[in-house]
């Protein structure tokens, strides 16, 4: 497993104002996509790309384009949604699955309940958005059910991680599979609720409200 924490100043700041309890909801989607978009240009760095000839308006050349499968985008319900714009913005070629995933807040085990995703994922390359690695339950299922299914290259896409959940991820998965950790922050560590600290707080509840 590898974790890159993003190092921009550009990140830094919109991360800020994301954590700042006076940020309303509106202003928290527009900053999670924007900040999404400069995470998703680090998570895709190795993006598979093949050669392709192309006319400009002077001469012919040999650009290059994204290789097929297409990568596949996987937010994870029901907060992950808030940064779906931010990365299919960067690659609008990409295709869209989806897991539905639940936390017990007693246990802190996470279980599906709903997934769109292919039978087959082999050779795919695969981005899953979840913004917040926390105790890293959520996360480790959502890989695990990705890997069962045949992929083997996975990105993760988080807002904040918490050292524990990085701990887990890595211990969970070795080098059977190429899994990644891109996020903003590597923040101190979790409190006694299983909350990052110093955080942001509920992603999902402040991206939509508390439902």
């Amino acid at each position: 497993m590898r974790l890159h924490v993003a190092d921009h100043p550009l990140i830094a700041h919109k991360l800020s104002v994301l954590r700042s309890k006076d940020t309303d909801s509106p202003t928290f989607r527009r900053l999670a996509e924007e900040l999404v978009t400069l995470l998703a240009y680090e998570a895709t760095r190795d993006v598979r790309v093949e050669p392709k000839q192309i006319q400009t308006p002077v001469t012919e050349m040999t650009g290059v384009a994204i290789s097929s499968p297409r990568p596949l985008v996987v937010p994870i319900l029901r907060a992950g949604l808030g940064m779906l714009e931010g990365m299919t913005r960067l690659i609008p070629t990409a295709e869209v699955g989806f897991l539905g995933m639940v936390r017990d807040e007693q246990t802190l085990e996470a279980t599906t309940y709903a997934e769109r995703l292919p039978d087959d994922l082999s050779g795919r390359q695969i981005f899953v958005l979840d913004p917040m690695l926390a105790t890293g339950g959520t996360l480790a299922v959502a890989i695990q059910f990705l890997l069962d299914r045949g992929a083997r290259d996975v990105v993760a896409v988080c807002l904040l991680a918490a050292p524990e959940g990085v701990r887990l991820i890595e211990h969970k998965f070795d080098a059977r599979a190429n899994v990644t950790i891109v996020t903003a922050a590597l923040d101190e560590r979790l409190d006694e609720n299983g909350y990052i600290v110093p955080g942001l707080g509920d992603a999902g509840d402040r991206l939509y409200g508390v439902v």
